[in-house]
C-alpha cells in the first residue's frame, strides 16, 4: 500500500486552495455515488483510492479487487458520504485507477503471451516511470503479473553503457563485487563478445540490450558453448513490443524487461457517478 501522505499530495496537487466549484455550488450533504469500469483488462489502485476516500470521510465498498479482471460496466467501489469530499476526491482517485489499470492490464497482456510461448520467462519493468509516479507504476506492474524490477538506483548494480565508457567492464564489475557481495551485480552489453566478458567476469545477471532475437539465441549458445550459461541470469530489453515478444521469450533467456509497460500508458477508462436520488441528505 502507498502511503497516505504520498497519495494526498496529489490532492493537493489538484486543489491547492480547496474546490472552488463544489464548495460555492453543492450544498452540506451527503449522498452515495459509484465507481465503475468503462474498459474490459485489469484493474489496479483501488486500494489507493479507497484510502483516499476514507481518509476524507467517506465510506467506500469495494466491489472488485485489485489485479483481478474486470469488464465494462463492472463496479468497482461504492461510495456514501459527504458530496463534497466525494468530489474532491474524484478526479485524483479516478486517475490513479486509470493510469495503474492501464499498465497491469498491458502487463497481464505481455506475461500471458510470454508464458503461452516459455512459461518460465518473467516480464519485469523499467525505471522508465513518471516521476513521482514510480512506486504507483511498479506495483500496478506487479498486479497485472509482472516483476518490478529495480525500484531506485539504490537497489542493485545495473553496469550500463555510460558507467563503461568510463570504466573497463571487467574492472566495472570487479568494483562492484568488491564493494559488497550482498548486492547483485548486472551488466548491460550489445554483443556476443562483451556478453562472454561480462560472465568471465563474475556478472550475476547480463542484460542484452536493444539486440534481435536471433543474436539474443546465438549468445545464448556462446555462453553455452564456453560452460559460462549456468553462471549467469540472462534478460532482455530494449525494443521489445508485442509483435517480437514471443520470438524473444523462445530464445532461452529468462527475463524480458519492456519500458513500454510504463513509459507509454493507455488509460484504463473509469467513471465516478453520483446517484440522483440516493438518500442525499444535509449533513448535522
Amino acid at each position: 500500500m502507498i502511503p497516505i501522505e504520498d497519495l494526498l499530495r496529489f490532492v493537493r496537487e489538484d486543489a491547492p486552495w480547496g474546490d472552488v466549484t463544489s464548495e460555492a455550488v453543492v450544498p452540506d450533504v451527503a449522498c452515495r455515488a459509484v465507481v465503475r469500469a468503462k474498459d474490459s483488462g485489469t484493474v489496479a489502485g483501488l486500494a489507493e483510492a479507497q484510502a483516499l476516500f476514507e481518509h476524507f470521510g467517506v465510506t467506500v465498498r469495494a466491489r472488485s479487487l485489485d489485479g483481478k479482471p474486470v469488464a465494462p460496466g463492472a463496479t468497482l467501489l461504492e461510495l456514501d458520504g459527504p458530496a463534497r469530499a466525494i468530489l474532491l476526491v474524484e478526479r485524483t482517485a479516478l486517475n490513479i485507477i486509470g493510469r495503474m489499470s492501464g499498465i497491469a492490464t498491458r502487463t497481464r497482456e505481455a506475461v500471458d503471451a510470454v508464458r503461452a510461448a516459455s512459461p518460465d520467462v518473467r516480464v519485469a519493468a523499467t525505471r522508465k516511470t513518471a516521476p513521482g509516479l514510480r512506486m504507483l507504476d511498479k506495483k500496478a506492474v506487479v498486479l497485472g503479473g509482472g516483476d518490478p524490477h529495480r525500484y531506485t538506483l539504490s537497489d542493485m548494480v545495473l553496469i550500463k553503457d555510460n558507467h563503461l565508457a568510463l570504466v573497463p567492464l571487467p574492472e566495472a564489475v570487479r568494483r562492484a563485487k568488491q564493494q559488497s557481495r550482498y548486492r547483485m551485480v548486472e551488466v548491460e552489453v550489445e554483443t556476443i563478445e562483451d556478453a562472454i566478458t561480462a560472465a568471465e567476469a563474475g556478472a550475476d545477471l547480463i542484460l542484452l540490450d536493444n539486440m534481435t532475437p536471433d543474436a539474443v539465441a546465438g549468445t545464448v549458445r556462446a555462453l553455452t558453448g564456453r560452460g559460462l550459461r549456468e553462471r549467469v541470469t540472462l534478460e532482455v530489453s530494449g525494443g521489445v513490443d508485442a509483435e517480437n515478444l514471443v520470438g524473444y521469450a523462445a530464445t532461452g533467456i529468462e527475463i524480458i524487461s519492456m519500458g513500454a509497460l510504463t513509459h507509454t500508458v493507455r488509460n484504463f477508462d473509469v467513471s465516478l457517478d453520483i446517484l440522483a436520488g440516493a438518500g442525499t441528505v444535509r449533513l448535522p
